[in-house]
C-alpha cells in the first residue's frame, strides 16, 4: 500500500486516491441451497473476478478461492438451485456488452453460453429447481424484439421463454410454467405473468402509468390464503413511494386484486427477496440514502426491523432458501464493500469476507444537507467538507465541535442516471478531493431516486430545464452557506451527470470555474443515433423522443451552445463505451479545441461505461485531482 502519511498537498491527495482505490471490495453475493457456501465478485487482484468460499459463523473468514474465467471483468454471479453451477455475467473486453458464462463451483467445465462483441446478453435468474438459467438477448436493430431463453449448461439445450421489446425476466414458478417479466420504457415499466403452457399473459401492473415496477417474485401463498401463489411486487406505480404489493394468483396466472402489504412514507423499497416457502420476506429500504432492512412474516404480516447494520448502505441482499440467514454487501464513506451474514432468528451479524488494509489517515464522514431550489423544491446532497487543518484554521468554523475550513474551492459532483442517487458510499474520488483542499458537494437534483415517485419524474422531458437549474442553485447554496468561494466552484459528473456538467458550462457559463465531464452526452441527436438500440428505445420516456421531441432535445444539447463554454474542462471517456458512445466526447473536445478553449481529454483504454479496472480508476482520480487543484488553486 502507498504510504500517504509523509506527503502534503496534491501529492498527498493523489497518493491517498491511489491507496483508497487499491482498497478492494467484495459484493454481489449468491448462496448455495444450504447457505454454507457463498460466491461473490471481488476486485482484490485489480479486476472484478468470481470467488467462492465457505460461510463461517464462528471465527475469522476463510480464504476465498478464485474461479478463473477470462481476462474480462466480471459483472455478476449467481448460484443454481441445485448448487451444481455458477452463472457469470462478464463485460466483453471491459465494455458495455456482456457475455454469460457457466462454470462448476470448483472452476471446471467453464463455457460461454451467450453474448459476444456484437451481441449483448443479459444474465437472468436460475430456475427455482434444477439448473436451467435465463439468458435474454436484447435487440441489435431498432424495432426488433428482445428474446429470452432457458439454457441448460449441462446439455447446451436452449428453450424459448419470452419475447418482448424491452423485457427482463424477474422470476419463474417452480415448475417453470409461469414467467414473471418486466417490460416498458424507463419510468413506465410494467409487470406481466406469462403462462408458457397456454401462451397467455396476465398483466400485474398495466400501462400507461407514471411510475414503474422494479422487482417481482412468485412464492407460495401463506397457509391462510385462498390462492396457491402470490406475486410480490416492488412498485411506485400510482403510489407516492415504492412500496410492496401482494397479488394473489391462481394456478395458471390469473390475478386477484393487488394490495399494499408494506409501505413507508419516508422510504423507497429497493430490495426484495423471499425464502422458497414464501414464509419470510426480506425488504431493503432506501431512507434518505441509507439502508434499513425488514423481515416480514407473511402468515401474520408482522414486520421486524433488523438492528445494527454494519454499514450505511447495503447492496445485493440475499435471503437463504430456508429463510434462516441473509448475506449482503455493505459499505460506508470510510469502508469499501464487504460481505456480512445475518442470522434471521437471533438478529446477529457475522463478517463473511476478509477486508483490505486502509491508509492510516482520517477520512471524511459526509453530512446530509438540504437546500431549496428556486421553485421551493427541497434538494438534498452529501457534503464532504475540508477540515480546518487543511486550510487557514484561524478563520475556520465549527460544526458539532469539529473545526471546518473557511470558504475555499469546491466541487459539485453529479451522479448518473439521472434516476440514480448519491449515497454515503466509499468514494476514493471524494476523499482525495477533500485531501487536496477541495470541498465536495454531491446533490441529488430532481430526477434522482430515493425521494419518491414525483421527484424522480420531476425532470422528464421539458422539465429537464429545472433539473439543470438545480445545479446552479446547488452552487449558490455552497456560496451562501460560506462553504465555497463562489469564484472557485467546479461542476463535475459522470454519465448523465457528465451531460449535466456540459450543459451547466454551456448554458450558465458565468457560474462555474471549471468542469469535469466523465462519459457524458454532449448532443442528444448523436447519442440516440449511436447508442445501443435497446438503450435508445428505453430512454425516450425520460429524455424525449428523438423525432417527436427533436426541437426540445436540440435545445437541451450542450453542443448547440458550445461557443459559450469558457471554463477549463476535462473530458474523460472509456474507449469501449457504447452506452454513451465515445463520439460524444470526441465531438465536444474537437469543437472546443477548434475555438481555442482550454480542454483536456483522457481516454481510458479497455473500459466501457463503468470503469472496472483498478488502474483506470487510479488514473481517473489522479487526473481529476491534479486538474481541479491547478484550476481552482487548491492544495
Amino acid at each position: 500500500m502507498t504510504d500517504v502519511t509523509d506527503l502534503v498537498g496534491v501529492a498527498h491527495a493523489v497518493a491517498l486516491g491511489d491507496a483508497l482505490t487499491d482498497a478492494w471490495g467484495s459484493w454481489g453475493p449468491t448462496m448455495t441451497r444450504d447457505a454454507r457456501r457463498v460466491a461473490f465478485v471481488s476486485d482484490r487482484h485489480g479486476t472484478p473476478e468470481v470467488f467462492v468460499q465457505d460461510v463461517v459463523v464462528d471465527g475469522p473468514p476463510p480464504e476465498a478461492r478464485r474461479i478463473p474465467l477470462s481476462d474480462d471483468p466480471v459483472v455478476a454471479v449467481t448460484w443454481s438451485a441445485d448448487s451444481a453451477w455458477l452463472a457469470v455475467a462478464v463485460a466483453t473486453d471491459g465494455g458495455v456488452k456482456q457475455q454469460v458464462w457457466v462454470v462448476r463451483p470448483d472452476g471446471s467445465d467453464a463455457q460461454q453460453i451467450a453474448g459476444s462483441r456484437y451481441q449483448h446478453a443479459e444474465l437472468g435468474p436460475w430456475s427455482r429447481s434444477g439448473h436451467r438459467v435465463v439468458v435474454t438477448l436484447p435487440s441489435t436493430e431498432p424495432e426488433q424484439p428482445a428474446r429470452a431463453y432457458l439454457v441448460d449448461p449441462a446439455t447446451g439445450q436452449r428453450d424459448d421463454l419470452a419475447v418482448g421489446e424491452l423485457i427482463h425476466i424477474l422470476d419463474l414458478s417452480v415448475e417453470e410454467r409461469l414467467v414473471v417479466l418486466r417490460d416498458g420504457q424507463r419510468g413506465e415499466e410494467f409487470v406481466v405473468v406469462v403462462d408458457r403452457l397456454t401462451d397467455e399473459d396476465h398483466p400485474l401492473l398495466t400501462p400507461p402509468h407514471e411510475g414503474s415496477a422494479e422487482i417481482a417474485l412468485l412464492r407460495p401463498a401463506p397457509a391462510s390464503g385462498t390462492s396457491p401463489l402470490v406475486a410480490y411486487i416492488a412498485t411506485e406505480a400510482g403510489l407516492p413511494r415504492r412500496q410492496l404489493l401482494a397479488m394473489p394468483l391462481g394456478p395458471h396466472g390469473w390475478r386477484g386484486e393487488a394490495s399494499v402489504l408494506v409501505g413507508r412514507d419516508d422510504a423507497d423499497l429497493e430490495y426484495l427477496d423471499a425464502d422458497d416457502a414464501g414464509r419470510t420476506l426480506l425488504l431493503g429500504w432506501n431512507v434518505a440514502g441509507r439502508t434499513e432492512l425488514d423481515l416480514v412474516d407473511t402468515a401474520t404480516a408482522s414486520r421486524t426491523t433488523v438492528p445494527d447494520l454494519p454499514g450505511a448502505v447495503v447492496t445485493d441482499p440475499v435471503l437463504s432458501r430456508d429463510g434462516r440467514s441473509v448475506v449482503l454487501a455493505v459499505e460506508g464513506p470510510t469502508r469499501p464493500r464487504e460481505l456480512w451474514r445475518l442470522d434471521t432468528a437471533a438478529l446477529t451479524w457475522t463478517r463473511v469476507t476478509a477486508v483490505p488494509e486502509l491508509p492510516a489517515v482520517p477520512l471524511v464522514e459526509p453530512t446530509l444537507e438540504t437546500f431549496h431550489a428556486r421553485d421551493g423544491l427541497p434538494i438534498t446532497g452529501w457534503l464532504y467538507r475540508v477540515p480546518a487543518a487543511a486550510r487557514d484554521a484561524s478563520r475556520s468554523a465549527e460544526v458539532d465541535g469539529v473545526p471546518l475550513a473557511p470558504a475555499g474551492p469546491a466541487m459539485l459532483h453529479l451522479h448518473g442516471g439521472p434516476e440514480s442517487q448519491e449515497r454515503p458510499t466509499f468514494s476514493p474520488q471524494h476523499q482525495a478531493m477533500v485531501a487536496a483542499g477541495i470541498t465536495v458537494f454531491a446533490p441529488n437534483i430532481r430526477g434522482s431516486s430515493g425521494s419518491g415517485r414525483e421527484f424522480v419524474h420531476a425532470d422528464d422531458r421539458e422539465r429537464r430545464w429545472m433539473a439543470l437549474a438545480d445545479v446552479v442553485d446547488a452552487a449558490r447554496f455552497l456560496a451562501d452557506a460560506g462553504v465555497a468561494d463562489p469564484a472557485r466552484i467546479a461542476v463535475t459528473g459522470r454519465s448523465y451527470g457528465g451531460y449535466a456538467t456540459l450543459a451547466s458550462l454551456a448554458f450558465t457559463p458565468d457560474v462555474f470555474a471549471a468542469g469535469v465531464d466523465v462519459c457524458g452526452m454532449s448532443d442528444f441527436a448523436t447519442f440516440y443515433r449511436d447508442t445501443e438500440p435497446w438503450i435508445a428505445s428505453a430512454a425516450a420516456t425520460k429524455y424525449g423522443h428523438p423525432v417527436d421531441d427533436a426541437d426540445l432535445l436540440h435545445a437541451l444539447s450542450p453542443m448547440r451552445a458550445v461557443d459559450d463554454v469558457r471554463a477549463p474542462l476535462l473530458v474523460v471517456h472509456g474507449e469501449l463505451d457504447t452506452n454513451v458512445p465515445i463520439g460524444e466526447a470526441h465531438q465536444v473536445v474537437a469543437a472546443l479545441r477548434e475555438r481555442g478553449r482550454p480542454v483536456s481529454y483522457l481516454e481510458l483504454a479497455g473500459e466501457g461505461h463503468e470503469y472496472r479496472r483498478r488502474e483506470s480508476r487510479r488514473t481517473l482520480v489522479a487526473t481529476m485531482v491534479r486538474f481541479l487543484a491547478d484550476v481552482l488553486g487548491a492544495g
